[in-house]
């Protein structure tokens, strides 16, 4: 980490990958304790709580009360920026970015987000954001700790 990557967007994965038990579950939970702390200028987009509870509670095997909980507890960071809009403009420049680079509509949503916020580093656990230029990729998990999580996982 260095001031250069920042801000940094925290993709779902992340935030996530944070809030479980699994092996590999460090360099996520360093980010988001350092976001918390304010030691690293954070973005996270309301949506993508969501979609960190679907994950806790769908592949993590979290329950619905835990993953609230949990979810509810990361958002009383008052120190991280939490992006609450989703105007038609963010939303049609998801749609496009979506489009222009064959990934899912979620994350062109989040592409464009880190767009319109001056987001230098997107931080993820897969490779998907690395087909965007405006901003850098962070995949936290190496290849070996992917693999490592897909076992915990039972992939």
């Amino acid at each position: 980490m260095n001031d250069a990557d920042e801000p940094y967007l925290f993709d779902v994965g992340v935030i996530a990958l944070a809030h479980t038990a699994a092996p590999v579950r460090d360099s996520a939970l360093s980010y988001v304790r350092d976001a918390i702390a304010g030691d690293i200028d954070a973005v996270v987009p309301y949506p993508a709580l969501f979609g960190a509870h679907t994950v806790l509670t769908t592949y993590y095997g979290h329950s619905n009360t835990d993953a609230s909980r949990l979810l509810q507890n990361f958002m009383d960071s008052k120190r991280i920026h939490w992006y609450d809009g989703m105007p038609e403009d963010v939303v049609r420049g998801g749609l496009s970015q979506a489009s222009e680079t064959n990934v899912g509509g979620w994350d062109g949503y989040y592409a464009q987000v880190a767009i319109e916020e001056g987001v230098n580093t997107v931080l993820t656990i897969d490779d998907d954001f690395g087909r965007f230029d405006p901003f850098d990729t962070e995949v936290i998990l190496s290849p070996d700790e992917f693999s490592e999580l897909n076992t915990f996982l039972g992939s």
